[in-house]
């Protein structure tokens, strides 16, 4: 087997998306180019999407990666939006591309143009979530994209596997596809609901560390295979699973945290910079079998089909924002009125991605007991390549100055300093507390300096808030917080390299060195307050 084309793969991908956090343009659209570029060049070997490999391998843990970063209680907040967007904008999506390829396309069957649209239906949760970290969404929207974009794939897998089994003669009717989604979906959300207690108390019981981060590689690949053995949604599965964990996340060690974070961004950011690279990649294969629809008829095709994709979910998203306040005495009293700005950036950030390549690189070849090749299918894959690009390209580039023109309101960076401040002085009233009434027992008693030192840790935790909210350094602009947290790095650095220049003179060996090193590493780490 030879490994070098998945080496160059990994390692170029990561230098572009590194790159790209250089410049203003978002990694995955400079992935995306390079990867355009770079597939017809001599000597570039041949990056066939594999969908075997997509879907089971790649999309669990990203999906579980997004689902652990998202909040719980504000997805529960906002469901009504999701369930709209990932149920109902996805099936909608489905038979309005389809009836538009299916008038569109001389001689395609009308079967065959569903399974079109429901290749194409689904936003992808990697381009949402890549793209939404570059632009500065107001949180109400962030959530409702990220919710979309963790569940709507389940919704466009079932509805891929009815069209198809429709358009290959295996006889799918609408109750036949009612049935199956039924299945898949509470079937998903069933394996995910059983399987995450008892992975959460393995999770707490297991008391090392690299235990804990090798399970935790290790939960969405058993969640989604798990839910695919009994014929239902992997997808569903995982963001169940990865909900539960993410929300109880606190209930492991500080180690378990701080290690799993570091892992967990390294393969987000390993898988979705190779993802896109893919997606770019993907052009030579895609072109290679296009056969009689190539030159302008092919442009024309895709040009339509993205305007109609982009079309219906505009037509989708306004009806679904306003709709339910219309009808609904109850939602007007409970929810502040939507202006119309929050639907354009929802209807606008719908970028399609690797999702939806892979399940057309998954269209059968032949149909249903026959050597019959499937209708068109060369012709879906060029079509939903070209509206991953276009979505991926036009809609990606200018959603940034989109979001700038809008001219939504700035956060509140003042109210939420206020919240972290009033939060940890409840915390550190009650950490004050619980180290009063230890001290008060013989068995707790330390000498006074030790005692004292605890208290002012606490007292510098519990100052550390308000002291931004403070006035700044002239000279510097920092807060007196940033300019403490400065001063201590200094401190550390100095300390290390003293320890370092140590261990070359042969005073210490290398494991004192270790030990000494991560000392520091961990004071640093509780000095540092990640500003981004």
């Amino acid at each position: 087997m030879d490994v070098m084309p998945l080496l160059l793969l990994v390692a170029g991908s990561a230098a572009v998306a590194g790159l790209a956090r250089r410049t203003p343009v978002p990694a995955p659209l400079l992935l995306v180019a390079v990867g355009l570029a770079l597939s017809y060049l001599p000597g570039v070997p041949d990056y066939t999407l594999d969908p075997e490999v997509v879907l089971p391998l790649l999309l669990p843990p990203l999906l579980y990666t997004s689902a652990t970063e998202s909040s719980y209680l504000d997805l529960r907040a906002q469901k009504r939006a999701i369930a709209l967007l990932s149920v109902g904008y996805v099936l909608f999506a489905t038979v309005v591309v389809g009836l538009a390829a299916y008038a569109l396309v001389p001689g395609l069957p009308l079967t065959a143009a569903l399974v079109l649209g429901a290749v194409v239906a689904p936003p992808d949760a990697v381009a949402a979530t890549a793209v939404a970290r570059r632009v500065g969404l107001p949180s109400r929207i962030t959530t409702i994209l990220q919710g979309e974009s963790l569940l709507n794939d389940a919704t466009a897998i079932t509805a891929y596997k009815v069209a198809v089994a429709a358009a290959i003669g295996e006889g799918a009717s609408w109750a036949d596809g009612i049935e199956e989604f039924l299945v898949a979906s509470v079937g998903g959300v069933a394996v995910g609901l059983v399987l995450m207690a008892p992975l959460h108390w393995l999770r707490t019981r297991l008391t090392e560390p690299l235990l804990q981060n090798t399970l935790s590689l290790l939960i969405p690949f058993v969640a989604y295979a798990a839910a695919e053995q009994v014929h239902a949604s992997g997808v569903l599965a995982v963001v169940v699973v990865a909900l539960y964990l993410g929300h109880r996340a606190w209930e492991v060690g500080f180690a378990t945290r701080l290690q799993e974070e570091a892992v967990w961004k390294m393969v987000a950011f390993v898988l979705e910079s190779a993802v896109f690279a893919l997606i770019g990649l993907q052009l030579p294969f895609v072109l290679r079998g296009l056969g009689a629809y190539e030159g302008a008829e092919a442009v024309w095709y895709a040009l339509a089909l993205f305007l109609v994709v982009v079309a219906a979910r505009f037509l989708w998203v306004y009806p679904a924002t306003f709709l339910p306040r219309v009808l609904s005495a109850r939602i007007r009293e409970r929810e502040e009125n939507p202006t119309w700005r929050g639907p354009v950036v929802v209807a606008w950030a719908g970028m399609r991605g690797v999702v939806s390549l892979a399940i057309a690189f998954s269209i059968p070849l032949t149909l249903h007991d026959s050597e019959q090749p499937f209708p068109h299918r060369d012709l879906i894959l060029f079509l939903t390549f070209t509206t991953v690009i276009g979505t991926l390209v036009v809609q990606g580039l200018s959603l940034p100055p989109l979001i700038r023109l809008l001219r939504f309101p700035a956060r509140d960076t003042r109210a939420a300093t206020l919240a972290e401040a009033n939060a940890q002085a409840q915390a550190s009233r009650a950490a004050e507390q619980r180290l009063d009434d230890l001290l008060a027992d013989e068995r707790n008693a330390l000498p006074p300096p030790l005692a004292d030192r605890l208290r002012t840790v606490l007292e510098r935790r519990r100052n550390a808030v308000w002291e931004r909210l403070g006035q700044v350094n002239p000279v510097t602009g920092e807060t007196v917080d940033d300019t403490y947290r400065r001063l201590s790095r200094e401190m550390i650095s100095a300390e290390r390299e003293v320890f370092v220049k140590l261990r070359d003179g042969r005073y210490i060996d290398d494991e004192m060195l270790r030990t000494l090193l991560r000392r520091l590493d961990l004071e640093e780490a509780a000095a540092y307050r990640e500003t981004a």
